[in-house]
């Protein structure tokens, strides 16, 4: 915008400066041409009175000589008349035949002539038409023309250069504010919430910064806003769970009794958390900072060995796979473990009892996956399940637990997708990206283009379970 306003501000001053300048320079040209044919008709003008006296030939000399001109800058023509022989005063340059026509016509003319101009000036007297020849040189009639067109050039250049410098002071007024407002924009896109754009420039940008700086508060009072309701109502459930609490340290020593009291111990520490992180200044991530993460393979074998009571419980068949070495993500323990309960727990709360299941972990250079799958009635639309607050469309299904897991994955550059399981249910495919965020755009893409098609007869995972990850 600042570059193109200067732009526009060069062309016009040039054009304006051009429209004036070429004319006048004609001008200055024009007025110099006659300033030096006026110099010559006064020089003629002086022999003029001495012709209607006499006509002798020292005294015509004396009076040309004492009109200032140059020994050959004037000539004068007497014609002959009354048996007297005609008289030529001076150095001609004019053509005979031009003294003859300013004779005949009676006008006073100009004609071309080596170096320069004459002045051919017709006087009447009694005997005849005397004609006065005055030289006007070139350099004469071009004198101060040079000058005078370097003064313009210069006033013009002086213009031109002048209407850029405020063009582009101009621009920087008007572009600069603009260009806070874009930075501020986006500082406030990537979650800088203290982002504000000072209120100066031209008129239509300081409401522009108002109104931005206005928006930018209402966001940073509904996000605190938000956070206190959801402290508020994570608190409330501190008293229910208390009685829960109390109730469960009455049930004895049976392993279902323990396990309800782990239960019940994990859900207050997750209401913690969430008091905690929702009264903090700056909301909490999933993604783990540089050499921060956890053992993937040690969260899977503890929620696992949590879930497994209550699959003995229902008759399901549970198998685990790669968890035998340990397996390093940049997630938080907290947050992979809440992803995985809320895999699990739709496992149980949306298949029949004595659907078995199976968690699956590969683990690549670039990339972690996580498998989790069952072999009950599967997802009808696994679009609409992903979509937060939708979920698969079943009973008590909202799809904020898939949402969950869809955030962990994003955090690191990976995925989430659902598919069809071998077990002949929905399988959940967790892509985490360890390895970066560039190269999980090229990896996923490849993984992608690696789907194997269904078999007639026999259920096969809509993914790859590779080997080895790329």
């Amino acid at each position: 915008m600042r570059w193109a306003l200067v732009k526009v501000c060069l062309a016009v001053t040039t054009m304006v400066v051009i429209a004036f300048a070429v004319p006048l320079g004609l001008v200055i040209k024009e007025m110099a041409r006659d300033r030096a044919f006026s110099n010559a008709e006064r020089e003629a003008a002086v022999v003029v009175p001495a012709l209607s006296i006499t006509t002798d030939r020292d005294q015509l000399e004396r009076v040309v000589a004492s009109a200032g001109s140059d020994d050959d800058g004037m000539a004068v023509h007497i014609p002959a008349s009354d048996g007297r022989t005609g008289v030529d005063l001076g150095r001609q340059r004019a053509a005979d035949a031009d003294i003859a026509a300013v004779r005949k016509l009676g006008r006073a003319s100009t004609a071309e002539v080596p170096g320069g101009s004459a002045l051919l000036q017709p006087v009447a007297l009694s005997f005849g038409t005397v004609v006065i020849e005055v030289y006007v040189p070139e350099s004469e009639v071009s004198n101060g023309v040079g000058t005078a067109w370097g003064v313009l050039a210069a006033v013009g250049a002086t213009l031109v250069v002048g209407s850029v410098a405020v063009a582009d002071r101009l621009g920087v007024r008007m572009v600069r504010p603009a260009q806070r407002l874009v930075e501020g924009a986006h500082e406030l896109g990537e979650g800088k919430l203290g982002a504000r754009v000072p209120e100066e420039g031209p008129n239509e940008l300081r409401l522009a910064a108002v109104a931005f700086n206005s928006m930018a508060d209402q966001v940073v009072q509904l996000l605190a806003n938000e956070r206190e309701l959801a402290a508020d109502l994570s608190h409330r459930l501190r008293t229910p769970l208390t009685v829960l609490r109390l109730n469960a340290a009455s049930l004895g020593d049976s392993p279902a009794a323990e396990q309800t009291r782990a239960a019940v111990a994990q859900l207050e520490r997750e209401v913690d958390t969430i008091i905690r992180t929702a009264r903090e200044a700056k909301p909490q991530t999933a993604a783990a900072g540089p050499g921060a993460g956890c053992d993937a393979a040690e969260v899977v074998r503890e929620r696992m060995a949590f879930w497994s009571a209550l699959a003995e419980d229902e008759g399901r068949k549970v198998r685990v796979a790669g968890v035998d070495r340990p397996v390093r993500i940049p997630v938080a323990r907290a947050e992979l473990a809440a992803a995985l309960d809320a895999l699990l727990g739709n496992v149980f709360r949306h298949t029949p009892e004595g659907t078995a299941f199976a968690v699956d972990v590969h683990n690549g250079e670039d990339a972690v996956i996580m498998l989790v799958s069952d072999a009950g009635p599967g997802i009808p639309d696994p679009e609409a399940a992903m979509a937060r607050g939708r979920g698969s469309g079943s009973a008590g299904s909202t799809g904020l637990g898939l949402d969950i897991v869809r955030r962990l994955a994003e955090s690191t550059g990976g995925d989430v997708r659902i598919g069809s399981s071998v077990l002949g249910g929905t399988e959940v495919r967790i892509w985490i990206q360890v390895g970066g965020r560039a190269g999980g755009e090229s990896a996923r893409r490849g993984h992608r283009g690696s789907v194997r098609r269904r078999r007639p007869g026999r259920p096969v995972s809509t993914f790859n379970r590779p080997r080895s990850l790329p």
